[in-house]
């Protein structure tokens, strides 16, 4: 009996009818100045203007391919200025291959096969067969997952009229294509990097970073040591010009990375992140806190009434020199 009823417990609150008011108590009650949002597939319909009623002001990309969902930045309209946005598509990876064996220049290497340098999940559920995704030996097939993600320049509205970076992102599930993943941070940090150069020289001052986003990684796995240290040996074309930013994680640097953050009946472990670039004008001093691994918020896996995901929101607030 037990077991049906979370079953049912489940199966309500995956409903989108249910889910929805719940998401936006959630995220009402944070009270952000900024909120980072992955999986986001209802950004027309529901979340632009049930946000706007609750003061903030969002940008959106939705990927490409058959999944509609997408990633988005809401920040609060008395608080922040849009000044510059840009969105990346992890695609664009596939066509720097096509360049690079076009041109035959020193971009040559290529994805694994998918046998080698894997990482694995305890209890990771399959999303899709191999046959699904192509054939893995072919590096055009492999780097086109459809993930996307979004970053933007904002202006405080406070005392310090200091501008910040703000970036949000969705790297690739599948932990047996770790190198596809790396790949995607690489490129991430990459277009970051640029970002913040056409930023400083068009307002003339250097704005620290902030990244957030589900990163379909584990600490301390290749992707997580790449984006804390700008270092890996493996797979990522050598005509990306690599300008990474060093980065630390909000809650890995100051108490160590919460004990999860995803939660599901077959697989529970630490997913999403807050990065920050090391700066004389941002410092974190406190912490959202996560449920422990027995709380009743999370028995039986989520969703549930009390977490509408199946990922537990995570939040840092930073301080800033003026």
């Amino acid at each position: 009996m037990a077991s049906d009823s979370v079953l049912y417990r489940t199966m309500y609150w995956l409903r989108w009818k249910a889910r929805s008011q719940a998401i936006l108590t959630v995220l009402n009650n944070l009270k952000a100045d900024f909120l980072c949002l992955q999986e986001v597939d209802e950004y027309d319909g529901f979340y632009r203007a049930n946000m706007e009623n609750s003061g903030y002001t969002g940008i959106y990309i939705q990927r490409s391919g058959q999944k509609r969902d997408g990633c988005g930045i809401f920040y609060k309209q008395d608080r922040a200025e849009l000044v510059l946005e840009e969105r990346i598509e992890y695609n664009d990876l596939v066509d720097m291959i096509q360049e690079s064996t076009d041109s035959s220049d020193n971009c040559n290497d290529e994805p694994g096969n998918g046998n080698e340098d894997v990482e694995t999940k305890p209890d990771s559920p399959t999303k899709k067969s191999t046959e699904d995704r192509g054939d893995p030996n072919d590096p055009r097939v492999r780097l086109k997952r459809d993930c996307v993600g979004i970053m933007a320049a904002f202006r405080l509205k406070d005392s310090s009229g200091r501008l910040i970076i703000v970036a949000n992102t969705h790297l690739y599930w599948d932990p047996e294509w770790a190198d596809v993943k790396l790949a995607q941070a690489k490129y991430l940090l990459s277009r970051l990097a640029r970002f913040r150069t056409s930023v400083s020289d068009k307002f003339e001052a250097v704005p620290p970073v902030i990244v957030a986003g589900d990163f379909n990684s584990t600490p301390g796995d290749k992707v997580y040591q790449y984006l804390v240290s700008g270092d890996s040996s493996s797979f990522v074309p050598k005509c990306l010009d690599e300008l990474p930013i060093p980065l630390r994680s909000v809650y890995g640097s100051t108490r160590g990375e919460p004990p999860f953050t995803n939660c599901t009946p077959s697989f529970t472990d630490t997913l999403d992140y807050i990065f920050f670039s090391p700066s004389l004008y941002l410092k974190p001093v406190s912490f959202l806190e996560l449920p422990s691994p027995d709380s009743p918020d999370v028995s039986g896996g989520l969703p549930n009434n009390y977490h509408p995901s199946d990922h537990l929101p995570i939040g840092t607030e930073f301080e800033i020199a003026p």
